[in-house]
């Protein structure tokens, strides 16, 4: 998984189609003997979210072709020996914007406090509260429709793990457990709408939007981040 993000990493460029991501992203999974995890899943189309700036998550791969400028948020499952993982990340088109760096440096540094506080002993709002307030003191905003989740067996799994809320609530975390812990963050309002495609989710306030995901598992020393390299 870890593998495929980074080779997607490396087709980003103006004039690119996210189809076409999504089709060097299928076969490379499909070489490893792996499956991909998104595709037909609850009728989704594809093997990979594409959603490029406003867009929130779940965009679906198409003809339209990256610009200079541009971000474009990478969801990806995989489906590998009876077991899921799910990543994602947020990539620059060439150039960006001041705002824009700052907004994908924030996001995966908020996925980053997120992994520090997921270790055995906290409780799970204990991960939420770390990324609420890594995120909003910069003045940004954190996506409340959608949240992280329980992995492994199945793609979605108990519990929730919304990436907002109060320190020292739900269930205590516990060796064993796996997590995909998922921040998506906007640069305006956090309240979004959903495309007539009834997949694609985007910013009410057109503003750009980013996504940073690991699936993680709490050991007894702490965590294992499972998605990357």
């Amino acid at each position: 998984m870890a593998e495929v993000l980074e080779g997607i990493r490396k087709h980003i460029s103006s004039g690119v189609k996210t189809r076409e991501l999504d089709e060097f992203a299928e076969s490379f999974i499909l070489s490893k003997g792996a499956k991909p995890a998104f595709k037909g899943y609850r009728g989704y189309p594809s093997s990979i979210c594409a959603s490029v700036n406003e867009q929130v998550v779940h965009g679906i791969p198409s003809s339209v072709k990256l610009k200079k400028g541009d971000i474009i948020s990478i969801d990806i499952g995989v489906y590998y020996n009876g077991f899921y993982g799910d990543a994602a990340l947020t990539l620059p088109v060439g150039d960006i914007s001041s705002k824009a760096k700052k907004l994908l440096a924030v996001t995966e540094e908020s996925l980053q406090v997120g992994i520090e506080s997921a270790v055995t002993g906290n409780r799970l709002s204990d991960i939420s509260f770390a990324i609420q307030n890594n995120v909003e003191p910069e003045g940004f905003s954190v996506v409340r429709n959608f949240v992280g989740h329980g992995i492994g067996r199945k793609l979605h799994e108990e519990p929730q793990i919304p990436n907002f809320g109060k320190p020292g609530q739900g269930p205590k975390l516990m060796p064993g457990m796996t997590l995909a812990i998922e921040p998506m963050v906007n640069e305006g309002g956090w309240e979004i709408s959903i495309l007539n495609d009834g997949w694609t989710a985007v910013t009410k306030d057109q503003s750009l939007s980013a996504h940073f995901e690991h699936t993680v598992a709490i050991t007894k020393n702490g965590h294992d981040v499972l998605t990357k390299l």
